[in-house]
């Protein structure tokens, strides 16, 4: 596993911290928040020795807070509850869910089922804009006191031993080739006392935190789901105002593992989308595609019929559950939200945990900085604190869900009944688990044509109404990079997808990006045949990226990692 540094031998401007929260989302926002709190809770109890908030810092890599937030998303309030009391007055909720109905489909048909699941049951949730909303939560963090920069992303970490001690922000004015520009502004190094990583799905430390000391070690391997979403405006009365409707099944087939949403919200706008869950076995799979024969369904067409796709992103979810769950914390640092893998996978629910954990994280660090310790057996309070909590609870319920799927959906529903009636047991204590990318088959496995699964493979045309292809949707997704800089995916060994990758996979980044970042284009040059022998070698388009992360998930050599842009460039999910 490579990461891209920070360019060295020069002089970087320093910074000291009490606590920096790399990431604002939800997790790490409701920790910025929470921790002001109890602060001010502490001053006013004790003003003979008050604690300041001047050295707590939110690092977000968007150019705003809140533009690189995608989600469906319906809102749990559970967490909010607890954090902010009479929160539903101002915050920007969408409608309430007050009519439900879920869909098992075939290539034709629709089945209602005559009763909604009782864990897929959103009555009484909000159907929220997560932009929006994460706007929302970042005003009350600057209004509370808590220094919030945007455009800052984390790039590499400080350790001292096994101290996490801080972390240096992303160069600013660095060319393609690695060179400073007239514009160059060298990093901040940021010394920390404690360093909270709330980076939202396999963020860039947290994967460098989990390399160094071997966080997965003993724990099942974190499985994740890409959901790719629009965000349409229908015909008025086609879809009501919180109105949920769920589906499973067509157009994925038995062997896989995904489902999809429709929320209705304010104004005739409708969020919708499809999850795919990243452990599929034929690497022609394109996530993107799969959305688009979704709304070809009978069932999924006539609700869409004479409306407009407005916005369209994609995001990973982590689907691992509570055994994938890495050590939460240690010497200097603390995991939250997704990041860490606090998502529901059978309610496909993580912003009120994100959330809940943030709030725990933060008493922790409270805790830590009255008692002027930072080390692991202080900061494991969090760990104890999560594992007193209703995130336990909730999780330990669901604790081997997806990985009951892993034998497909008929197993999987199986499964799901016997954990129902064990308390979230079933059949094992510990279901065992793979890392999706190592379930991907060599292409000499799969039927040329697809078989059953033709229409999930190779990418979307799209007619320009009802379905679109991959660029079309990239264009309302408001992606925006700075194009001279760095590529932030970074492929190990390219000689890899030239060579081997083409003939045993046939190249599946082509596939599963739903952004189309990688292409194989035609080799040239001398040693064209010596290092590309199919004649196509890989080109990347990063100025495309939605940073969904999939590359990072889904290679199935691991030889691409993902690390933040330059200054905030990415999507744009206004309104998402």
């Amino acid at each position: 596993m490579i990461f891209r540094k920070p360019l060295e031998g020069i002089d970087r401007p320093q910074m000291d911290a009490d606590v920096t929260i790399v990431g604002g989302g939800p997790a790490g926002m409701a920790c910025a928040l929470r921790l002001s709190q109890l602060i001010d809770a502490h001053n006013t109890r004790f003003p003979d020795a008050p604690l300041t908030k001047d050295n707590i810092y939110v690092l977000e890599k968007a150019r705003e807070v809140g533009q690189h937030q995608l989600s469906g998303a319906v809102l749990d309030p559970r967490s909010m509850d607890e954090l902010l009391p009479g929160w539903r007055d101002e915050a920007p909720l969408d409608a309430q869910v007050d009519h439900e109905s879920f869909y098992f489909l075939t290539e034709k048909k629709s089945y209602r089922a005559p009763l909604m699941p009782p864990p897929m049951m959103d009555h009484g949730n909000y159907v929220i804009s997560i932009n929006r909303f994460v706007k929302w939560l970042g005003e009350k963090v600057e209004q509370a006191g808590i220094t919030l920069f945007t455009g800052f992303a984390g790039s590499e970490l400080k350790f001292d031993g096994n101290c996490v001690t801080g972390l240096i922000t992303d160069d600013k004015g660095v060319d393609k080739t690695g060179q400073k520009k007239s514009n160059f502004e060298p990093g901040y190094e940021l010394k920390s006392k404690v360093t909270v990583l709330a980076e939202g799905t396999r963020g860039s430390l947290t994967k460098q935190l989990a390399q160094k000391f071997d966080l997965y070690k003993d724990r099942n391997p974190q499985v994740y789901g890409v959901g790719v979403k629009e965000l349409w405006e229908v015909p008025s009365g086609r879809i009501a105002k919180g109105e949920v409707i769920l589906t499973l099944g067509w157009p994925l087939t038995t062997k896989e593992y995904g489902g999809s949403w429709m929320y209705g919200s304010k104004d005739n706008l409708v969020s919708l989308g499809y999850v795919t869950s990243l452990d599929y076995a034929d690497p022609r799979t394109d996530p993107q595609r799969v959305l688009q024969e979704w709304k070809k369904h009978p069932l999924i067409a006539h609700l869409l019929e004479g409306g407009k796709m407005i916005r369209y992103g994609a995001k990973s979810v982590p689907y691992g559950g509570w055994f994938s769950l890495p050590p939460l914390a240690g010497d200097g640092w603390m995991i939250v939200g997704d990041s860490a893998g606090f998502l529901n996978s059978q309610r496909l629910k993580g912003i009120h945990l994100a959330i809940k954990s943030g709030m725990l994280a933060a008493e922790t660090a409270f805790s830590a900085l009255v008692a002027n310790k930072f080390d692991a057996e202080k900061l494991q309070e969090y760990k104890l604190a999560v594992d007193a909590s209703w995130i336990k609870d909730e999780l330990w319920e669901v604790r081997n869900f997806h990985q009951g799927f892993e034998g497909g959906l008929i197993a999987g529903l199986i499964h799901t009944g016997l954990q129902q009636m064990t308390g979230g047991r079933g059949l094992h204590r510990v279901y065992p688990a793979h890392a999706g990318h190592t379930r991907m088959e060599h292409l000499d496995q799969l039927p040329e044509n697809g078989g059953a699964r033709a229409q999930l493979l190779g990418r979307a045309k799209g007619d320009g109404k009802l379905t679109f292809d991959k660029l079309t949707d990239l264009y309302h997704s408001g992606t925006k990079h700075e194009e001279d800089q760095p590529s932030h995916l970074v492929i190990a060994d390219t000689n890899i997808c030239n060579t081997k990758c083409v003939t045993e996979f046939g190249n599946p980044c082509q596939n599963f990006c739903p952004a189309n970042v990688y292409e194989m284009e035609e080799a040239t040059g001398a040693d064209a045949a010596k290092d590309a022998p199919l004649g196509k070698r890989i080109h990347l388009n990063p100025s495309n990226c939605v940073h969904c992360k999939t590359c990072d998930i889904m290679d199935p050599y691991e030889i691409i990692t993902w690390v933040p842009p330059e200054g905030g460039g990415g999507p744009n999910y206004d309104g998402m």
